[in-house]
C-alpha cells in the first residue's frame, strides 16, 4: 500500500500532463482497447492541456491588464473573465480524483440501465467532464472525497434523467430517432426552459405567435464567426480600456487568436478520448441485449439546426450588452460565447422553433450562467492554479458558462457545500417529486397513446 500511496503521490506531483496519460491508458485498458492505442489517447489528451495552459497564459497576459483598465475607466465590475468550456474541460480532467468520478458517474449509468430507471446509454465520456467538475469543485471546497463523489453522481441521476425526458422532443424537432442528448450544458437550459416556457403559454399572445427566421443567419453569419468574434471583443475592449489604436488592433488579433485556438487544443480531448467511447459503447452493448436504448451522443449533433444558430446569434451580442447592466454580475463572456448555440439548442427543440420565446427563454438562461458564474469564479480560479494553470498575481478571476455556471450543476454544487446535512436531503427530494411528476405524465402519454391506437383500429 505505501508503494502504490508513493507512486499515487509522484504522479500527482508530475503534474496533469504526466497523470492525464496514465489515468486515460487505465480507462481504456479496463474497456478493452490495446494498451498501445490506450497509451496514445492518453498521451493526446496530455498534449492537449499543454496547449490549454499555454493558450489560457497567453489570454490573461494579454486580456488581463486590458480588462482592468476597462473596469477602472467605466465602472464596469467585470472581473471574472469567462475562458470557455474547453479550458475548464482540461482543468477537470488534470484533476487528480477525476478517475474515481468519471468511474462513478459510468457505474451510475450502468446501474441506472440494470434497474430500468433510464434508457439513455451515455457513450459521450468526453463530456462527462461536467458532472465531474461539480464533483471536483465540491472536493476542492470540502476536503471530502465522499462528497466529492456523491455531488457527481446526483449530477449524473439529473443529466440521464432530463436525457431521458427530453429525448421526445430532440426526436421530433431535430428528426433524430433512437437519440438522447446528456450533454450536461444543452440540458442545464431546460431546467429554468421547462416553467418558463410553461408560464409564457398561459398568456396569450405568446401562445399564439409563431415568428420564426430561419434565413437570418445569412445576414448575421459572418459576425457568428468566432475569429471575427474575438477580433471585435478584443478591440472593444481595448478601445474601452483607453488603448492606442495600435494596441487595440493588436488586443483585437490575439483575442482573435484564442477563439481559434482554444478550440484545436480541445479538438485534441475529443480525439483523444473517442477511442475509449467507442470501446465503451461496444462494451456497454454487450450487456444490454435486447433493451430499448437511446443513445446518448453530443448535443454537437443538433447545434447546426437554422433555428438554433439564429436564436444563438441574436443571444450573443446581447449577452454582452447584459453583462454591462446586470446586477452582481462580474463576469465578462467571452471564450463561451461561441458556444452559445449549445445553451439554447434544447430550448428551441421545446419551443418548437418559436424565436420570441427562444429569446426570451435565453436570456434568462443567460443572466443565471452569468449570476452563478460570478459566485463560483473564485473557487474555479483557485483550482486551476492547483493544477499548475499560471494565471499571474494580478489577473482576473476566471469563469466559464460551463462548471457550475449552469444552473442545476450550481444547485447541485450549493447544496453539497453548504450546510450538506440540510441542504443535500432537500435537494433529493425536491428530484424526487421532479422524477416522479415527469414520469406520471409519461406513463398517462402512454395509456393515450395506446387507446387513441385500439380507437383508430375499432
Amino acid at each position: 500500500m505505501n508503494i502504490v500511496m508513493d507512486v499515487f503521490n509522484w504522479l500527482i506531483a508530475a503534474g496533469p500532463t504526466v497523470l492525464l496519460p496514465v489515468i486515460i491508458t487505465i480507462i481504456g485498458m479496463i474497456f478493452g482497447l490495446r494498451i498501445d492505442k490506450a497509451f496514445k489517447s492518453g498521451l493526446t489528451l496530455g498534449i492537449g492541456f499543454a496547449g490549454i495552459k499555454l493558450i489560457l497564459d497567453f489570454m490573461t497576459t494579454n486580456v488581463g491588464p486590458a480588462a482592468k483598465a476597462m473596469v477602472e475607466r467605466t465602472g464596469a465590475h467585470l472581473t471574472a473573465l469567462d475562458v470557455g468550456w474547453g479550458s475548464i474541460a482540461a482543468v477537470t480532467w488534470a484533476s487528480p480524483i477525476i478517475a474515481i468520478l468519471i468511474f462513478a458517474i459510468l457505474a451510475v449509468n450502468i446501474v441506472l440501465l440494470i434497474i430500468k430507471r433510464t434508457h439513455t446509454l451515455d457513450v459521450d465520456i468526453w463530456n462527462y467532464h461536467h458532472m465531474a467538475i461539480v464533483g471536483v469543485m465540491v472536493y476542492f471546497v470540502t476536503k471530502n472525497i465522499a462528497l466529492g463523489v456523491g455531488s457527481s453522481i446526483v449530477m449524473a441521476l439529473v443529466t440521464f434523467k432530463l436525457a431521458d425526458w427530453s429525448q421526445p422532443m430532440t426526436e421530433k424537432f431535430f428528426g433524430m430517432p433512437g437519440v438522447s442528448l446528456p450533454t450536461v450544458s444543452a440540458l442545464s437550459s431546460l431546467v429554468i426552459a421547462w416553467p418558463l416556457n410553461w408560464l409564457l403559454d398561459r398568456i396569450p399572445f405568446m401562445r399564439r405567435n409563431k415568428f420564426s427566421i430561419r434565413d437570418a443567419q445569412k445576414y448575421l453569419g459572418f459576425f457568428g464567426d468566432s475569429m471575427i468574434m474575438g477580433l471585435l471583443i478584443g478591440m472593444a475592449i481595448g478601445f474601452f480600456a483607453g488603448y492606442n489604436l495600435m494596441k487595440i488592433m493588436q488586443l483585437g488579433v490575439s483575442m482573435a487568436a484564442v477563439l481559434v485556438l482554444i478550440p484545436k487544443m480541445t479538438s485534441l480531448f475529443m480525439e483523444g478520448l473517442m477511442p475509449i467511447s467507442d470501446s465503451a459503447q461496444k462494451w456497454s452493448e454487450k450487456r444490454f441485449k435486447g433493451r430499448k436504448l437511446f443513445i446518448g451522443l453530443d448535443a454537437a449533433v443538433v447545434v447546426g439546426n437554422a433555428d438554433v444558430i439564429t436564436t444563438a446569434l441574436i443571444i450573443i451580442p446581447l449577452t454582452i450588452l447584459m453583462a454591462l447592466v446586470l446586477p452582481g454580475n462580474q463576469v465578462l463572456p467571452f471564450a463561451d460565447l461561441a458556444v452559445v448555440p449549445f445553451r439554447v439548442a434544447l430550448v428551441v427543440a421545446l419551443t418548437n422553433g418559436n424565436l420570441l420565446k427562444n429569446i426570451i427563454i435565453g436570456l434568462v438562461v443567460t443572466a443565471s450562467l452569468l449570476w452563478c458564474g460570478t459566485s463560483t469564479a473564485p473557487v474555479l480560479t483557485e483550482i486551476a492554479k492547483s493544477v499548475g494553470i499560471k494565471l499571474g498575481a494580478n489577473s482576473l478571476y476566471i469563469s466559464s458558462f460551463a462548471a457550475t455556471s449552469m444552473i442545476q450543476s450550481f444547485a447541485v454544487y450549493f447544496a453539497f457545500t453548504w450546510h450538506p446535512l440540510i441542504s443535500i436531503p432537500v435537494l433529493l427530494i425536491i428530484f424526487a417529486g421532479v422524477w416522479y411528476f415527469f414520469d406520471g405524465i409519461k406513463h398517462v402519454n402512454a395509456a393515450m397513446d395506446a387507446q387513441n391506437q385500439k380507437s383508430a383500429q375499432a
